[in-house]
């Protein structure tokens, strides 16, 4: 049988990318990787999922005038590929709501924050200004709003220090764990969304799993 197949999207260096690829040469996520796309011919990712034997496709944004022509133009390529899945690994581009329903519910992200708190950039600096204890990396389901759609399991951390630089480097490692997990899960067909609504084994979960001190908590799930 044929393993379900993903495709990853980079705008980056592709830290997050290289975490999805060693979890899948570690049979840790059963499935094949695709291609790699990038919106940027230079980002180092593309040189990772090359070292990994991974097809490479650049659809660089500065040549469209329309974001929704960017779109149109990823879309051919994912109407060739075929993918299961969608994974935005540091993928810096908003994408269309025509682009996000033709994939609903097959689009996952990772964000570094406690969401819904801390969306957009900058997260590190602004969870610092605002004084939280408590910050991390969340893997949602992607849907029209910005860093908004259902959210499937995070990680968290505590604060420490004030130090931004420091903060960011850990998180990024959360993130390196957490993502591929939720990945499993999807290619696993254990994680679906279902009228904007996550389902884990087809159960209701009406809070987020946490990864908190290296343990899965998962959370109460309503029939």
């Amino acid at each position: 049988m044929n393993k379900k197949s993903l495709v990853v999207l980079i705008s980056g260096s592709g830290s997050n990318l290289q975490a999805i690829i060693d979890a899948v040469a570690k049979q840790q996520i059963d499935a094949t990787i695709s291609a790699v796309i990038s919106n940027r011919a230079s980002a180092y990712g593309l040189q990772r999922a090359a070292k990994a034997n991974i097809k490479t496709i650049v659809i660089d944004h500065t040549e469209f005038t329309q974001r929704e022509d960017f779109d149109s133009a990823l879309c051919r390529q994912l109407d060739e590929l075929k993918p299961d899945l969608v994974a935005l690994a540091g993928f810096m581009r908003i994408l269309s709501d025509n682009f996000i329903q033709q994939h609903k519910g097959k689009i996952l992200n990772i964000h570094p924050s406690l969401l819904p708190e801390f969306k957009g950039l900058d997260t590190h600096r602004r969870v610092i200004e605002a004084g939280k204890t408590l910050h991390g990396a969340s893997v949602h389901f992607v849907d029209n709003e910005l860093d908004s759609g259902p959210v499937v399991l995070q990680a968290e951390i505590a604060v420490e220090n004030n130090d931004e630089q420091n903060l960011a480097k850990r998180v990024l490692e959360q993130e390196h764990i957490i993502y591929p997990i939720a990945i499993q899960w999807f290619i696993e067909g254990r994680l679906t969304l279902v009228n904007n609504q996550v389902l884990l084994d087809n159960i209701s979960m009406q809070q987020p799993a946490k990864w908190i001190t290296d343990k899965l908590v998962m959370p109460g799930k309503q029939q």
